[in-house]
């Protein structure tokens, strides 16, 4: 197979502070064979041969960033969730009217649209959290992971990878209250149908695979969690969780269990290396070492946590707490890794009045291989040889980023200074637009289908 052959202008290469001028990268069968810095004379004694077919990439050259957290039919509720007053619980009405309406085509069309801007952002991996399984009154499909197929095809069709987080959903509250109206299309009865059902599937092609999650203590019963956590394990696939994203949620768990959400997990062996808890936005000190010292992931998903009223997390204290942070999108207020990033470092300042907190190395880190990482991708997320091929290139000469230095790019960039996006060696953005997907039209045909 030929190889394919770039010029990064600037690369940002593992374990340096900032980017480097002039880097000659290749791939092969889907795997960088060469990352080279040219200047200070380590070229290729091939180097001006080889310099002649590279492709040049002007600008700051990423490792491909991954998505941790997403909910890809929450895209349909942007801009229409805005107009009055509320909070996370009023919001979740409007987004259980549009999971209403879903079944597989329609989802793959919403899903695939969500995930062709996603690669146009950068991303070129996602964490799809899911739970919306059945059909409606949770009538499970002729296919029982019909829901969960259309989300790989989609991403298949995105150009990007995908890990399914195949959500266990049994109860609508902590005190195990039953669910009830379109809660119903996403309860299997127990932790062990859950399982079942997960276990069957097994998706098609190289670009999937499939992780579990708990999708909150209130969502899944305190004694039934070890059984989930248990089913990741046995698989050596990644485990997610919502946790404590609101200051209610921590209360209504002290009032059942007399604990908070993270010690519930702790008792029930469901914190780890492997496991994600998503938002964490309220932990208490005691918390945070318990995430800490178990090496769990929190994964930080700004952009819906300020759209949602939810909070302004401790991520620094997560951070100084050997806590590895990650990045996610979630409702898609936003898809823009670039933002959500910034957000890690600007939601810091406001919630200490302080600045500098993060330093670029560490928000690009959050961003690409913590994220890969926590998906199971562990071999992602890296501009070095052996890892996947998977680069991202963002303008330097853009209204928002010129003059800025490359190092300064997270605290400059967006989504539309993206102009290529390669995944395991595979051109999925060129110049700016997806190769595939008339991303706009196909959103707005989407959206317009689940929401009229």
């Amino acid at each position: 197979m030929t190889a394919t052959r770039w010029l990064a202008e600037y690369a940002w290469l593992p374990d340096r502070d900032e980017p480097t001028a002039d880097v000659l990268i290749e791939a092969e069968d889907g795997r960088f064979t060469t990352v080279t810095p040219l200047a200070g004379g380590d070229a290729p004694t091939t180097g001006v041969e080889v310099l002649t077919d590279a492709i040049r990439l002007p600008g700051l050259t990423l490792p491909g960033l991954a998505n941790a957290h997403s909910h890809a039919f929450h895209r349909a509720l942007r801009g229409r969730t805005h107009g009055g007053r509320g909070d996370f619980w009023t919001w979740r009405e409007q987004m259980y009217a549009v999971a209403e309406r879903l079944d597989p085509d329609s989802y793959l069309a919403l899903a695939r649209a969500v995930y062709a801007e996603m690669a146009l952002a950068g991303v070129t991996c996602v964490g799809e959290f899911h739970y919306l399984h059945h059909g409606p009154g949770g009538k499970p499909y002729d296919d029982p992971n019909a829901m969960s197929a259309a989300l790989v095809e989609a991403a298949a069709q995105a150009g990007i990878r995908i890990t399914v987080l195949d959500a266990a959903y049994l109860t609508a509250s902590v005190d195990g209250r039953p669910l009830a109206g379109t809660q119903l299309r996403f309860g299997d009865g127990d932790a062990v149908r859950w399982g079942e059902r997960a276990a069957a599937f097994t998706p098609a092609g190289g670009h999937a695979r499939v992780g579990a999650a708990v999708h909150s203590v209130r969502a899944v019963p305190a004694e039934q969690i070890s059984t989930v956590a248990r089913w990741a394990r046995e698989r050596d696939a990644p485990l997610h969780v919502h946790l404590s994203e609101q200051p209610a949620e921590n209360d209504a768990c002290r009032a059942v269990h007399g604990c908070t959400p993270t010690r519930l997990l702790a008792d029930r062996e469901a914190l780890g290396a492997t496991t994600t808890a998503v938002h964490a936005t309220h932990p208490t000190s005691g918390d945070l070492t318990l995430l800490g010292d178990s090496r769990t992931v929190v994964c930080l998903c700004p952009t819906t946590e300020r759209d949602l009223a939810d909070g302004i997390g401790p991520a620094r204290r997560m951070a100084d707490a050997g806590i590895p942070l990650s990045l996610g999108s979630d409702s898609h207020a936003v898809v823009d890794l670039f933002e959500e990033a910034r957000a890690v470092e600007l939601d810091e300042r406001l919630r200490t009045r302080r600045r500098g907190h993060f330093t670029g190395a560490e928000l690009l880190k959050a961003a690409s291989v913590a994220g890969h990482t926590a998906l199971g991708w562990t071999d992602a997320g890296r501009l070095a040889v052996g890892a996947r091929a998977d680069l991202v290139t963002v303008r330097l000469d853009s209204a928002r980023t010129a003059g800025v230095p490359p190092v300064g790019v997270f605290f400059a960039a967006g989504a539309a200074d993206v102009t290529t996006v390669v995944v395991d060696g595979r051109t999925v953005v060129a110049d700016g637009r997806h190769r595939a997907v008339d991303v706009p039209a196909e959103l707005a045909a989407a959206i317009g289908e689940v929401t009229s």
